[in-house]
């Protein structure tokens, strides 16, 4: 069965592509934006905060309601719906953290 995504989850993400292009600090200089995929819409969704303005690191607040599936007694958005994956946007493609990586440390990217 597949899990949602939590913040618990983004946070092994980061760890697990940590000084690699997988994550924002290192692909910020090459037109990546933090993001998020639905799969079985395909829409795509930058990350944003509570107030609507864009992210630089992927923040579960700022996606619409009708993906979330848990929040915190504080209000805070921990899991949205299990086909919710992070990654990146550029120029109208979305990226997942593997695919944002290989570009970034490919000559010519």
């Amino acid at each position: 069965m597949p899990r949602a995504l939590t913040a618990d989850r983004l946070r092994w993400e980061n760890k697990t592509y940590r000084g690699s292009g997988g994550v924002s600090g290192c692909n910020r200089e090459y037109g990546f934006r933090p993001a998020f995929l639905d799969t079985e819409t395909g829409t795509v969704y930058v990350s944003c905060g509570r107030d609507g303005v864009p992210a630089p690191f992927h923040r579960l607040d700022g996606l619409p309601e009708e993906l979330v599936r848990e929040r915190d007694d504080r209000g805070r958005v921990i899991a949205v719906k299990t086909t919710i994956v992070s990654g990146f946007e550029r120029d109208g493609c979305f990226y997942t953290r593997e695919q944002a990586a290989a570009m970034v440390f490919e000559p010519g990217k």
